[in-house]
């Protein structure tokens, strides 16, 4: 279950798989891709602090396909590597921190904004989350798990806030920027709850069997049964 309908998600990535498929052929490395998103959603948030909020709804969708395209390349080439899954993860956090920024510059700016003081907490809120939201899956992945539950994961994330301030924009006194980074706040927090619930639930199964494989401490010791 994601907040973002799996229809828009299929749609997004049939758009975005034959332009991997063109990459591959070309010889693009995926690190270039990682890096052209990173500037990409860097610019998606110079456009939110600047005022032009659909232009930083494309760009951030701009991004995501940049997100989605690096990863396809990646693993369809036979280009993955270590330090590309590191890079792409690090470059993703300072994205966010970047789009958040200008997201906060924006409920901040003179004008007429709605709950202009509401809006910047909210989008700490997200950003906090969403931060979070990754470390889960990272700290996962070292225990040995692939975390890749919640309602809102990278690409809803994406398409939660590229999606309406592309087609609508701010809103009247950008009630509906507002109204998206509180969902987006909301969503990545129940997130984090459902992660913390899914490691705690597969950690706890994985020590019961080997509780289960492990003798007991009462059983006794065939050797010492002697008759």
């Amino acid at each position: 279950m994601t907040i973002v309908p799996a229809w828009l998600k299929r749609a997004f990535l049939r758009l975005v798989d034959p332009l991997a498929g063109s990459l591959i052929r070309r010889g693009v490395h995926p690190n270039s891709i990682t890096t052209l998103g990173a500037v990409v959603i860097a610019g998606s948030g110079i456009a939110f602090g600047a005022g032009a909020v659909r232009w930083g709804g494309f760009l951030v969708l701009l991004s995501g396909a940049c997100d989605v395209l690096d990863g396809r390349v990646a693993r369809q080439g036979g280009k993955a590597s270590v330090f590309g899954a590191f890079y792409d993860s690090t470059l993703d956090r300072v994205g966010e921190a970047v789009l958040a920024t200008g997201l906060l510059v924006w409920f901040l700016r003179p004008g007429d904004q709605l709950f202009p003081v509401w809006g910047a907490a909210l989008t700490l809120w997200a950003l906090s989350s969403s931060l979070i939201v990754s470390y889960t899956r990272a700290r996962a992945e070292g225990l040995g798990l692939d975390c890749r539950v919640g309602i809102a994961q990278r690409l809803e994330r994406v398409l939660l806030l590229g999606v309406p301030a592309l087609f609508v924009g701010a809103g009247s006194r950008g009630w509906v920027l507002l109204a998206v980074v509180a969902v987006l706040a909301i969503a990545t927090t129940i997130t984090v709850v459902q992660r913390v619930v899914w490691v705690w639930q597969k950690t706890s199964a994985r020590a019961e069997r080997v509780g289960a494989d492990a003798p007991g401490p009462l059983s006794p010791d065939p050797s010492r049964n002697k008759g």
